[in-house]
């Protein structure tokens, strides 16, 4: 369509619109080549032949437009009237060079417009788009299990969530410029409990990695954890954290498939993931942290001090824990 309409315009409309559009074109092409990291070459590549092509078009028009003035100041050549029958035709006027370069600026303009519109309609590429997930609840009015009033100090879903969602943890993570894609927080309670152990959690998405920070007011202590169930795990391995008792695992999580032709089973292995488990406090008294990230494309996942570095950022922030 565009094709279609430059074909048609006349020259002095067709050529300054494609002049304005070329140089803004090329000039943010070399811009985003020297901003953006990946394709920077053939970023840098394309806006300089739209520039030099543009370049091209504006040689062209000053020449036209040159000859457009020596023409206009040459004597007109003298014509022998000839007689004619009937009564004479009216003179056809040429095109106003005003109104033309009008019609190009409006034009211009439009399109402008509609490239600044369109991701903003569609909402890509927008700064909306981009704008980092805050932390909601999965059940919003819903009141507390009871479990949490009975359990003095458990911090709910939404307050692990705001600790966990931290406007550095991208750049913690190893993932400078990323955005949280989902943020959510939820107070519910371990299963096989009968609801009466508090079991807060919180997730934030990034586009490489997912993180996971859970509360758990049980009996089991770190210590009981690290010499009963962590041996079952990978790469298990203790540690401390401000102080308190932890311990490093690693597993598979599981995913969950319903349906789908061929599937022999609903449940299969899913990414791996490394878990740090820390205690409530330095006396061990039972419950723990667990803060867990993993990587649904197959990154790397960051090493184990960079992941106790961020639990310690993490914890302090947390109500009722010592700054």
């Amino acid at each position: 369509m565009l094709g279609l309409i430059l074909r048609v315009l006349p020259f002095w409309v067709r050529e300054p619109l494609l002049i304005l559009g070329g140089s803004l074109f090329g000039v943010g092409m070399v811009f985003n080549a020297v901003t953006e990291s990946e394709s920077r070459w053939i970023m840098a590549g394309l806006g300089v032949a739209l520039l030099a092509l543009t370049a091209f078009r504006i040689r062209t028009v000053r020449h036209a437009w040159r000859a457009r003035r020596e023409a206009a100041g040459a004597p007109a050549p003298q014509v022998q009237p000839r007689p004619v029958d009937g009564p004479a035709a009216p003179a056809k006027k040429g095109p106003n060079t005003a109104a033309q370069v009008f019609v190009a600026l409006a034009l211009v303009g439009a399109l402008v417009g509609a490239v600044w519109l369109a991701p903003r309609v569609t909402g890509d590429g927008t700064a909306a788009a981009r704008k980092p997930a805050t932390c909601s609840d999965n059940d919003p009015g819903k009141k507390l299990p009871k479990a949490y009033a009975r359990t003095p100090g458990a911090v709910t879903g939404n307050e692990l969530c705001k600790a966990l969602n931290r406007s550095d943890l991208a750049d913690l993570l190893g993932t400078p410029g990323e955005t949280p894609l989902v943020a959510y927080g939820n107070s519910g309670t371990a299963s096989l409990t009968a609801d009466k152990v508090a079991e807060s959690e919180a997730r934030v998405q990034f586009d490489t990695y997912t993180v996971e920070f859970s509360a758990t007011y049980n009996h089991l202590t770190v210590a009981q954890y690290a010499k009963v169930l962590a041996p079952q795990t990978m790469d298990h391995r203790t540690d401390k954290v401000l102080g308190r008792p932890a311990v490093f695992t690693s597993d598979h999580l599981m995913q969950f498939r319903i349906g789908g032709e061929g599937s022999s089973s609903t449940a299969t292995e899913g990414p791996l993931a490394r878990t740090l488990t820390v205690a409530l406090d330095r006396k061990d008294p039972g419950g723990t942290f667990d803060f867990t990230v993993w990587s649904k494309s197959g990154a790397v996942l960051p090493e184990d001090d960079v992941i106790l570095g961020i639990v310690e950022k993490i914890l302090p922030t947390l109500p009722g824990q010592p700054g």
